[in-house]
């Protein structure tokens, strides 16, 4: 099962399984980021290719007008996955 939310200080809230199926839910979102913002880890599971696929399209887009994508609370496997694919180089990760 995966959820993704606004917070209520804006932040990106994911939870559960973040992969190829839920790739449109997780769009849906980020497509309507215009400003730096923070997504809160700390109830994912697990993510896919699929998954850091959509987090870096919406990083770009970002950086492209000098914002960005700020993770917070991410687990260890989960920062070994974005360690492994070098983008703790491209993201702040917290």
């Amino acid at each position: 099962m995966f959820d993704i939310r606004m917070g209520d200080r804006g932040e990106v809230l994911l939870s559960g399984r973040f992969d190829a199926a839920q790739v449109d839910k997780a769009k849906a979102v980020f497509d309507r980021l215009v400003s730096t913002t923070a997504v809160d880890f700390k109830d994912l599971n697990y993510i896919s290719s699929a998954g850091l696929g959509v987090l870096m399209a919406t990083q770009k887009r970002l950086k492209d007008s000098g914002q960005e994508l700020k993770l917070r609370n991410v687990s260890g496997h989960i920062r070994d996955v974005f360690t492994i694919a070098r983008f703790d180089l491209i993201f702040d990760i917290k």
